[in-house]
């Protein structure tokens, strides 16, 4: 037992340090594209904070999903309601399980055999559908800001309104406080772009089925809970849900495709000199064509040589007839 956990850890080791050499050669090549999805993460965020100082309480606007969710709609077993202050929690550990979950499965081809992506290039697309629908995102929330729902952006909250910032460096720095009681930035959902992305990828580069299916079932529910908690307005949610498709695949088609790692034996055979694969080189040895198109006739084991259509015999031809 022992020999086979230590023969198998080994294993494991070498898989790991060839997919990091793998990788580093990919982000060699690809860190420009990498830095400038992260940077843009940094930017997104600063406008977020920006439109905060923007941002006027005011009486909540009328909304469907405010209307419905809280007379307890049975929908997919779930009952849903307004979580309330105390419950707002429940909509964030969802998405906190969306994101670490995705996190991680990026990274499996550094552990598993069964691959279909690299790490790098994956994360270079991923970025780039982020990027464009925070674009669209940032135009939306500056257009018009709505006043809140959520309980710290109402009226009498202090997190409602911020103060201008007294220097340039206050104004640059994001905290962890001002992404969780920011207000304004409403149209639409970052939640929803953060999981439809990631859920649109899995969907893509996934090799199991059933997990497909989980993940679209909790964006859905996720769509629910954030609206339950009062943190967007519906309007958010169902922009997100036809604008980051739209756009994911309007971009997806644009990039070009991911190598694909789990490709048939076929075409990981090597190939010779001449274009053949050593499997096509075998059966011409064993004397079978390697090329189904060869139709070209062989010398018959009678003596026979059959050459343009004609038949001649041997004989004849060693007579000189």
């Amino acid at each position: 037992m022992s020999l086979y956990i230590r023969r198998e850890a080994s294993k494991l080791w070498k898989r790991f340090c060839s997919e990091i050499v793998t990788e580093l050669n990919l982000l060699a090549e690809n860190w420009k594209y990498l830095l400038a999805g992260l940077i843009f993460q940094y930017f997104h965020g600063l406008a977020a904070r920006g439109v905060h100082y923007f941002h006027r309480p005011g009486p909540l606007l009328q909304d469907v999903g405010f209307f419905l969710l809280p007379v307890r709609i049975l929908f997919l077993f779930f009952s849903f309601f307004e979580l309330g202050q105390d419950k707002a929690y429940i909509s964030e550990t969802v998405f906190t399980f969306v994101f670490l979950s995705f996190f991680l499965w990026s990274f499996h081809p550094f552990i598993l055999k069964s691959k279909k992506i690299y790490t790098v290039l994956l994360w270079c697309r991923v970025l780039a559908f982020l990027s464009a629908c925070q674009i669209l995102r940032i135009v939306t929330f500056y257009s018009t800001q709505l006043p809140g729902p959520n309980y710290h952006c109402r009226e009498g909250s202090k997190f409602a309104t911020l103060p201008p910032p007294d220097n340039i460096l206050k104004a640059l720095i994001i905290l962890p406080r001002g992404i969780l009681y920011g207000c304004g930035d409403l149209i639409f959902s970052s939640h929803m772009i953060f999981s439809l992305v990631f859920v649109r990828t899995y969907q893509k580069y996934g090799m199991h089925r059933l997990i497909k299916q989980c993940a679209w079932l909790i964006v859905v529910i996720q769509s629910f809970l954030i609206v339950a908690a009062r943190k967007h307005y519906t309007v958010d949610i169902v922009v997100a849900w036809y604008t980051v498709n739209l756009v994911v695949s309007f971009i997806d088609h644009k990039l070009p495709e991911l190598p694909d790692r789990s490709g048939t034996a076929a075409f990981l055979l090597p190939l010779s000199k001449d274009g053949r694969t050593k499997e096509e080189n075998f059966k011409l040895l064993n004397g079978n064509s390697g090329d189904p198109i060869d139709r070209r006739q062989r010398t018959p084991a009678n003596g026979k040589i059959l050459e343009n259509g004609n038949t001649v015999h041997g004989d004849a031809m060693m007579n000189g007839v």
